[in-house]
């Protein structure tokens, strides 16, 4: 049986939002997550400036694909996020960022942060107490600790954990 590469997240955690922020004007858009789609997918490639294979993530069923937009304007994908349910804690597969929404020049701030609360909430929907876990970068590690809170566990293994993923939920999902 072939051996899955693990990869390695690297998303910047730009901001922490409220929703997200346009870079330029400073104004703050409400925004919604949802299943991304087959349909979705059509556009989303490497061609274009993605650097994952969306399409595959959505093939492999023990794995739930999302999509980050602006409300009433579910056209224009801001950030896509794959995540694994496993017994107690939600495994980030993948988060990226829309390639506009990357470097000097993004459009909006927050995607990340956003994405990420959005799996702390989907964790204490299924009952783990907010804990979310992910596989960063080595050069990362430091910045997820200070700017989501996480905990590095060991090798490249982040751990969200409740207190956390609390602060995340609670800045981005008004209750």
């Amino acid at each position: 049986m072939k051996k899955k590469q693990e990869i390695h997240l690297d998303f910047v955690v730009d901001k922490l939002t409220n929703s997200i922020q346009n870079t330029i004007s400073g104004d703050s858009f409400q925004t919604e997550v949802a299943r991304f789609t087959l349909k979705d997918s059509k556009h989303i490639t490497v061609k274009n400036g993605w650097n994952f294979n969306w399409k595959a993530e959505l093939k492999d069923y023990a794995k739930e694909v999302y999509k980050l937009t602006i409300i009433n304007n579910s056209d224009i994908i801001q950030g896509l996020l794959s995540i694994t349910k496993e017994t107690d804690y939600v495994f980030m597969n993948l988060l990226e960022n829309a390639p506009f929404n990357i470097g000097r020049n993004k459009l909006y701030e927050g995607v990340a942060g956003n994405l990420v609360a959005f799996a702390c909430k989907l964790s204490f929907q299924y009952g783990f107490d907010g804990f979310v876990a992910f596989t960063a970068k080595t050069k990362l590690i430091h910045h997820y600790e200070e700017s989501l809170g996480a905990y590095h566990f060991g090798g490249h293994r982040m751990i969200l954990p409740t207190e956390s993923a609390k602060i995340l939920v609670e800045k981005y999902f008004k209750t």
